[in-house]
């Protein structure tokens, strides 16, 4: 079991599960009106009809969190890789995350592990939206192009070169690799954000 990431997850149902859609279909305009009140100008495309499939990618949970932690720690200092942490360690380094989440300045930290969007669109703070508008994963929203920031601001304390993951259609990391988890995790995330970027589309955790 663990994290999917879909961009044009509207496309791949419309193809696939018509009722799916229509349901997917709403929930996103129900979230487009409720960034529109809050001054963000965003609209899901509609389905673009030609049977090319959505862009995807996933890994476990844990993945996740290992990411995370190395953000927060990056900005404190050096970085460490999670497979190689102590247990002791790495659960008060997961408390200095929940601290940073807290602080609802990161796009990265702020958002639902397992559900929830990042929409094309660029803010400087991860939206919460109101209950009326709730949608999938707490009505946290982020921005495609702030997490995209994120992401290459983190890759060279964990080994990326940004420029040369950008050039690469489908990075592999070696199993052996000290950051392997988080490497895995940053490399599907980058390449959603470049696709939603590049589309239009909101990148759907689920």
């Amino acid at each position: 079991m663990g994290l999917s990431i879909t961009v044009g997850l509207l496309d791949d149902l419309d193809r696939h599960d018509p009722e799916g859609a229509t349901h997917h279909a709403r929930e996103l305009a129900v979230l487009a009106d409720a960034l529109q009140a809050k001054g963000i100008d965003w609209r899901e495309p509609a389905p673009a009809g030609t049977g090319r499939a959505g862009h995807s990618g996933g890994f476990p949970y844990a993945h996740l969190h290992h990411l995370r932690r190395a953000f927060v720690l990056r900005r404190h200092g050096a970085v460490t890789p999670a497979a190689d942490t102590d247990p002791d360690q790495y659960d008060c380094d997961r408390g200095e995350v929940e601290e940073e989440a807290l602080m609802f300045s990161s796009h990265l930290l702020c958002h639902s592990d397992c559900a929830g969007y990042y929409v094309p669109a660029d803010f400087d703070d991860p939206v919460f939206l109101p209950e009326e508008a709730a949608v999938a994963g707490g009505g946290m929203v982020g921005s495609a192009a702030q997490l995209l920031a994120e992401l290459r601001r983190l890759a060279p304390a964990i080994g990326i070169c940004p420029e040369t993951a950008a050039a690469t259609a489908d990075p592999v990391v070696a199993a052996d690799d000290p950051y392997e988890a988080e490497k895995s995790a940053w490399h599907v995330l980058h390449g959603a954000c470049r696709e939603s970027l590049a589309t239009g589309r909101a990148i759907v955790f689920h």
